[in-house]
This record gives C-alpha cells, sequence and structure tokens, in this order.
C-alpha cells in the first residue's frame, strides 16, 4: 500500500516510517510526489488543519493521503500555543493573557525562537503542565479518518538535551526525568503523541490490507 504523507519534514517521515514499515505501507512525501505547493493551513484546530492538507493533495493529486498536525497546549497559558505551536515566535502579543491569536502567528517556523518566546512567558509560573497532541486526518477514496495521541508532561525552565526537534528540549513528559531531547529517538518513538496517533493509524491500515 502506497500513501502520501503531506510533509517534508524528515523528523517525522522518520517516525512514521518506521513504525509503519513493519505492514508494507509505502509513506511517501510531498517531495517524492513533487508537489512543492504551499499548503493552507488556516484552521483554527489540529483536526482542521490536518483534514485541509490531506485534503487538497487528494484534490491535487487524486493520491491517497494523510496529514498531521502538533500542538503543545500549556495550562498557564490557556492552551496555547496549541496550533500556532509551529510559529509561535513570528508575531507579538496576544488577544488575551495566555491566549494566543492567528494575526500574530508569523510565518516562520523557528524552533528556537519558539522556545525561547514560550520560556519567556513561562517565568514565574509555578503550573507547567503541557501535553503534546497529534492529530491524523487520513483520506483514502472519498472516505475521512482521524487518529489523536496524547502524551502528558511538564515544561521546563531551560533547554536540556541535544535530539529530537521542535519543543523537545523543553518538554518533560509524565513518568520521566528528561526531556524528549534527552530521552532520544528510540524511547520518543514509543511514548510519544506522535506515536500513538501513528499507532492507531498503522493498526488501521493493517486491519484494511486483511
Amino acid at each position: 500500500m502506497k500513501l502520501v504523507f503531506a510533509t517534508n519534514n524528515k523528523h517525522k517521515l522518520d517516525e512514521v516510517r518506521k513504525i509503519t514499515a513493519q505492514h508494507n505501507i509505502e509513506v511517501v512525501s510531498l517531495a517524492d510526489i513533487h508537489c512543492h505547493d504551499e499548503i493552507p493551513e488556516t484552521a483554527d484546530t489540529l483536526e482542521g488543519n490536518a483534514l485541509q492538507k490531506a485534503q487538497y493533495i487528494q484534490d491535487k493529486f487524486g493520491l491517497d493521503c494523510f496529514a498531521d498536525d502538533t500542538g503543545l497546549e500549556v495550562e498557564a497559558l490557556n492552551g496555547a500555543p496549541g496550533v500556532y505551536s509551529a510559529r509561535y515566535a513570528g508575531g507579538e502579543g496576544h488577544n488575551a493573557p495566555g491566549v494566543y491569536s492567528a494575526r500574530y502567528a508569523g510565518p516562520g517556523h523557528d524552533s528556537e525562537a519558539n522556545m525561547q518566546k514560550l520560556l519567556q512567558e513561562m517565568e514565574g509560573k509555578t503550573n507547567r503542565k503541557a501535553r503534546f497532541r497529534t492529530v491524523i486526518a487520513l483520506i483514502i477514496g472519498d472516505k475521512q479518518y482521524c487518529f489523536s495521541g496524547i502524551v502528558n508532561g511538564t515544561i521546563t525552565t531551560e533547554k536540556k538535551g541535544e535530539n529530537g526537534f521542535g519543543y523537545d528540549p523543553i518538554f518533560i513528559p509524565e513518568g520521566y526525568e528528561q526531556t524528549f531531547a534527552e530521552l532520544g529517538d528510540f524511547v520518543k518513538n514509543k511514548i510519544s503523541h506522535r506515536a500513538k496517533a501513528v499507532e492507531q493509524l498503522d493498526h488501521f491500515l493493517a486491519n484494511l490490507n486483511l
């Protein structure tokens, strides 16, 4: 089975391919299908963005596709940065304390700037609970499916670890004492939000192939 994963993020591709490989599912990237478009992500929910990206690929290329969207939701910031996690540092300001507004979400995807902004927002806050949430939207033929994965944890006061990407150096998953960036890919791929969502996708596709 061949599916397009609507991303060119090498880290995401590696994570997904390692999980789906055992079921003979070939996952190809946007680059593999020669798609270099700026795919819109204008929804105000993770589910909406994931579905929007998958639908774009199916409409334009006629290929079965899945797409994901991931957000870091911090309790003390009323769920921010949430759907704007990848471009959190793109602009200045909030429409209310701790609530990030789309009109301040810039186009850049600068992980270092995002982490620094979040650490600044969290200065002096004792409640450091947060969760990563990934939503995967799958479109096969004319049918749509959604899968989600959540991992709870806490935000550190400083960066720790050199592995991973995104907010990994400042997020400690529940049940561990190290950040995702310190735990490394092997552990992260077993317990992460994306791993949980991809496992659901993988289980669904495996049964679909029977």
